[in-house]
């Protein structure tokens, strides 16, 4: 189980966050109940906290550094996500259209995600209903990804 700085509580679940300096590292869901807080993370509180803002306003801007690492595919993908304004989610289709590619590239590129707050995949969601936010194994809870009408 890895450790993480700072440990956001997520409508869906609890989301853990690494930083290296002030610039965030690709963060995970924690598989405990009780994620490991780094406690030399108490430092990175304040990213922690404008990260965390973006649950009770989802058309907060970040100030967060970050620098995904992907292949070129993943990274055009991820930045037509981060395109998408809060509130108008798109469909993997729609997106995949607009890329010039199959839905299921779109798919699997935001399955690869590292920083799923950041980058916002929750932002597509399948013609027929939820997606692939499943695959992160929190269950019913992705009901969470709802929220993209919204976030």
């Amino acid at each position: 189980m890895p450790t993480y700085d700072a440990v956001l509580n997520a409508p869906m679940c609890r989301l853990g966050a690494c930083f290296t300096g002030e610039r965030a590292d690709p963060s995970g869901f924690p598989a405990r109940r009780r994620p490991r807080l780094d406690t030399a993370g108490r430092a990175h509180a304040p990213a922690g906290s404008r990260m965390d803002a973006y649950w009770h306003n989802p058309a907060h801007s970040f100030d967060v550094l970050f620098v995904p690492s992907g292949t070129p595919f993943q990274l055009r993908v991820w930045h037509a996500l981060m395109a998408i304004p809060p509130g108008h989610p798109t469909t993997y289709g729609t997106l995949a259209k607009r890329l010039g590619t199959a839905a299921r590239a779109v798919g699997q590129a935001c399955g690869a995600n590292p920083l799923p707050i950041l980058i916002p995949c929750h932002r597509v969601v399948a013609a027929s209903g939820l997606g692939g936010f499943h695959a992160f194994g929190i269950g019913r809870a992705a009901g969470g990804k709802n929220l993209a009408a919204g976030t």
